[in-house]
């Protein structure tokens, strides 16, 4: 009778002590609007949380868009749409990572904000300011988890993404720098220029003298705007003269302050071992790879971990190729698996 009362309470334990397990409730994904302040400018962006377990901390990256007034989604509507930024959050929503992408300064619902009475001290430091707001909302936000945050740029947004690296808190995990603003402005912008009249030159627009006026022209507009100094217009193309002249007035000090950063020098404010991804394009003639050998070197003194550059073959600077004109190029979307692998 003991013995089959005992091997009973031995098979009420066994069955007692394996409960079934409970499933964690699954959240949807849901996109909402996010309203952070900076420098007394109310600022709108769209938080993207993807599906995920309920209470579950997630990777989250502000994106951090391009010069000019492009918007949250990597816009500058009506003339043009890519969708850059919109594209890189459902292509990181896929990886289980949450986005916030917001429109800056002069675009969307933003607008000029505390500007709009005085555009011409709207400088590059403000735009600064305004992504470390964005990067502080998105910490705070329920869902993320602030020690697992990358910040994600395109082109000047990737500048900004090196400044915010080396100074925000806590540090972010990773950054990508795609296609980025590598080497100062000004000298990116010569560069650009000096392409486009060697290209024109070998169509035999220009004669080789002609050449070499346009180029000293340049390299002396480009010394007048860091000297302050009105440009001479005399010797250059009607249209390279526009672009110089745009440069100066309500938009000199915003161009001065923003040709005032070499990147590779923000590189050593870095966090040893930080991730980060700086992409290239081989068809990407604003941002040839050539112009990140320097910023390139700076992260490998830094030590910070890879997957460092990635050359993207075929792929121009909005992220396209020849077979993927309106959505994210498949080499560019491996780069990001690359760099988002835990």
């Amino acid at each position: 009778m003991l013995r089959h009362l005992a091997a009973a309470v031995t098979a009420l334990v066994v069955t007692t002590a394996t409960p079934a397990a409970a499933t964690p409730r699954q959240v949807a994904a849901v996109d909402r609007e996010v309203v952070f302040t900076a420098d007394g400018t109310t600022a709108y962006g769209t938080l993207h949380i993807p599906g995920h377990r309920a209470g579950q901390r997630l990777r989250a990256a502000l994106l951090l868009p391009g010069s000019g007034p492009t918007d949250r989604d990597g816009n500058q509507p009506p003339g043009a749409v890519p969708d850059t930024l919109a594209q890189l959050a459902d292509a990181l929503g896929t990886e289980g990572i949450a986005t916030l992408r917001f429109d800056k300064y002069g675009t969307g619902r933003t607008g000029l904000g505390a500007y709009r009475e005085h555009p011409e001290e709207l400088d590059y430091p403000a735009f600064v300011r305004q992504a470390r707001a964005a990067y502080e909302s998105l910490r705070a936000q329920p869902e993320t988890d602030p020690h697992a945050l990358l910040v994600v740029g395109h082109s000047e947004g990737a500048m900004t993404a090196l400044l915010l690296g080396g100074t925000v808190r806590p540090r972010p995990a990773g950054l990508a720098l795609l296609q980025p603003q590598a080497i100062r402005l000004l000298d990116l912008v010569a560069l650009q220029l000096k392409a486009q009249i060697a290209e024109a030159a070998r169509q035999g627009q220009f004669t080789p003298e002609q050449r070499r006026v346009v180029d000293a022209a340049v390299d002396d507009a480009v010394t007048a705007l860091r000297e302050n100094r009105p440009v001479d217009t005399t010797d250059l193309p009607p249209p390279v003269a526009r672009l110089f002249e745009a440069f100066q007035g309500p938009n000199a000090r915003f161009v001065r302050s923003d040709d005032a950063v070499h990147p590779p020098d923000t590189a050593a404010a870095l966090r040893p071992a930080t991730k980060v991804l700086l992409t290239c394009g081989t068809n990407d003639a604003q941002v040839p790879c050539a112009t990140t050998d320097a910023l390139t070197a700076a992260l490998r003194r830094a030590r910070t971990g890879g997957p460092a550059r990635v050359a993207l073959p075929g792929v121009d600077h909005l992220l396209h190729d020849a077979g993927h004109q309106a959505t994210l190029a498949p080499p560019a979307l491996d780069a990001l698996r690359r760099f988002t692998r835990p």
